[in-house]
C-alpha cells in the first residue's frame, strides 16, 4: 500500500472492467500512453516512444503517468482533438491544479464514483478520478 502514499510510481494501471465499459461507448483505435504488458488497444505507444511526440487520430484512449507532467499529457489530448481526434484520458480529479484548469475543464468532465482499484492492486486508489473527453473540433 506504500507506493500509493508516494511518489514511488506515477503508473497507474488502467483497471480493465472500467475500460471495457468506456471502450464500449467509444470504440478506441489507440492507446495513447502503455506498456506492452497492459496497452488496451492493438495500437498503442510506449514509453519509448513517448505519446507525447507521436500523433494522436482517431479514437484515443489514454491513462497518462499521473506525476509532474500529466499537463503535458492533458495539452497534448486537447489540442489533438482540436485537429480531429477523439480522446478520452483517465486522470487523477486534481481540480486545484492549473493543468485541470487550462485544459481538463476545456473537455467533458465525468467524475468517477468512488475509488479506483489500479491493475493488481489491493487496495483502492488513496485519490479520485475523472474521465476528460476532447470531442474533435473543427480546427479554426
Amino acid at each position: 500500500m506504500s507506493v500509493h502514499f508516494s511518489s514511488a510510481t506515477d503508473l497507474w494501471s488502467t483497471p480493465q472492467d472500467f475500460f471495457d465499459k468506456l471502450n464500449a461507448a467509444h470504440g478506441f483505435t489507440l492507446d495513447a500512453c502503455a506498456l506492452p504488458e497492459n496497452a488496451k488497444c492493438d495500437r498503442f505507444y510506449t514509453r519509448e516512444q513517448d505519446g507525447l511526440k507521436q500523433p494522436w487520430d482517431g479514437v484515443v484512449w489514454c491513462n497518462p503517468p499521473y506525476g509532474r507532467g500529466i499537463g503535458a499529457w492533458l495539452q497534448k489530448g486537447y489540442e489533438s482533438a482540436k485537429n480531429g481526434a477523439k480522446v478520452v484520458m483517465l486522470i487523477p480529479s486534481r481540480t486545484d491544479t492549473r493543468w485541470w484548469h487550462e485544459y481538463a475543464m476545456k473537455g467533458q468532465i465525468e467524475f468517477v464514483k468512488g475509488r479506483l482499484k489500479f491493475g493488481g492492486a489491493k487496495f483502492n486508489a488513496p485519490f479520485p478520478c475523472a474521465v476528460v473527453i476532447f470531442h474533435p473540433k473543427d480546427p479554426s
